[in-house]
């Protein structure tokens, strides 16, 4: 088990360090060097063990740039590592525990990536993730921050809870989105940019890590940190990095169809590598016990308490969030992927998962270039 850095070397101290690096008054934890403008890269599934064990298809991240590991935070997860770098606060204090949470009194999950709720019922970003978010500090301070990404993103339920205060720049191609930050970055000083791109996770999702499209897409990631690269303005920095990495699944359980798995749930949450599981009332011990006898030599599985207790979230988990975290959490420690294809068809398809509090699914880079 791989528990997150929190405090010293995790997402959480990514942004705040990049807001102390333009000289408002944040704490460096990650001691970045000043600079005028600044770029973060951001790369969906870009896991550092993934980069590192394919650097024929990244010669440019591979080799060009400064390098250091960090770890996502739990779980490790697109919707969690988004919130973490938005506020520069772990899990367990902006709230955003999971992909699927549980909305307490409707007993339905809120599917935080596509802000979707089955009941129609329409849940507030601003009250599900109140914490004030970098970018309006960064507002605040007198700096404008600009994030470059899908045009399809824009307005959502997930940016809208994470990307508060942010000058959203719809860009959809590479090219595109190269130029936009260009752009933004000479606009004014000093200047804080993020960009996004999607697509080499969406490519480890459906046919795997390692897999040829997904070496493709990670050739486009390399050319476009390149590109990134040679047109930073001087005094300018660019970083990358990414929310989480990835394994590929050698075997699924169906968590629907396996008696032992469905008595006494009311909720299964989370995704396949880091299930939210919730009990129905006065059941939480006898789930938790037939959860541990099944998947024992293939997950971490605990209670609620002890995941909080154990730091999975952060140091610190607010009150108002713990009915949030299952009354049960199972995480595979093998390669396996915990599945229920009725409900969610799609991610039960998948080759590649993430989640977990393994190395591969933990481990992120922060790539550092100049010109």
């Amino acid at each position: 088990m791989l528990l997150p850095g929190y405090g010293g070397a995790s997402l959480a101290e990514v942004p705040r360090s990049l807001l102390a690096a333009l000289g408002l008054r944040e704490p460096n934890a990650l001691a970045l060097e000043q600079a005028d403008r600044v770029c973060l890269f951001l790369v969906d599934g870009l896991g550092a063990e993934l980069l590192r064990a394919h650097p024929e298809a990244a010669p440019f991240l591979t080799s060009g740039m400064t390098a250091r590991t960090l770890t996502a935070g739990f779980p490790a997860t697109t919707v969690t590592s988004l919130c973490t770098l938005g506020t520069g606060l772990t899990p367990g204090e902006h709230g955003m525990v999971g992909l699927m949470l549980a909305v307490p009194g409707t007993g339905h999950l809120l599917n935080c990536l596509r802000w979707t709720h089955p009941d129609g019922m329409t849940v507030d970003p601003d009250e599900w993730q109140p914490a004030t978010t970098v970018y309006q500090r960064a507002a605040a301070a007198g700096v404008e921050p600009v994030y470059v990404g899908p045009a399809q993103f824009e307005g959502t339920g997930l940016t809208r809870a994470v990307y508060r205060g942010v000058r959203y720049v719809p860009a959809d191609s590479v090219d595109d989105r190269v130029a936009r930050v260009h752009e933004a970055l000479r606009e004014r000083r000093p200047a804080y940019v993020t960009v996004y791109y999607g697509d080499l996770d969406a490519a480890g999702h459906m046919t795997g890590w390692g897999s040829e499209e997904w070496l493709r897409q990670l050739a486009l990631v390399d050319d476009m940190a390149r590109r990134l690269a040679e047109g930073l303005p001087p005094g300018s920095a660019l970083y990358v990095t990414a929310d989480h990495g990835m394994v590929n699944a050698t075997e699924k359980i169906d968590a629907e169809s396996v008696p032992e798995l469905t008595d006494g749930v009311a909720l299964l949450g989370g995704e396949a590598r880091a299930r939210h599981v919730y009990a129905r009332p006065g059941a939480a011990g006898q789930v938790l016990d037939a959860w541990r006898e099944t998947l024992r030599g293939k997950a971490w599985v605990v209670s609620r308490q002890e995941a909080v207790e154990s730091g999975w979230f952060g140091p610190h988990v607010r009150d108002a969030w713990l009915s949030r975290i299952g009354d049960v959490v199972a995480v595979p420690h093998t390669d396996l992927a915990i599945t229920a294809p009725t409900r969610h068809r799609i991610e039960a398809l998948f080759t590649g998962y993430h989640g977990s509090l393994t190395a591969a699914e933990q481990h992120v880079p922060l790539l550092e270039v100049r010109p």
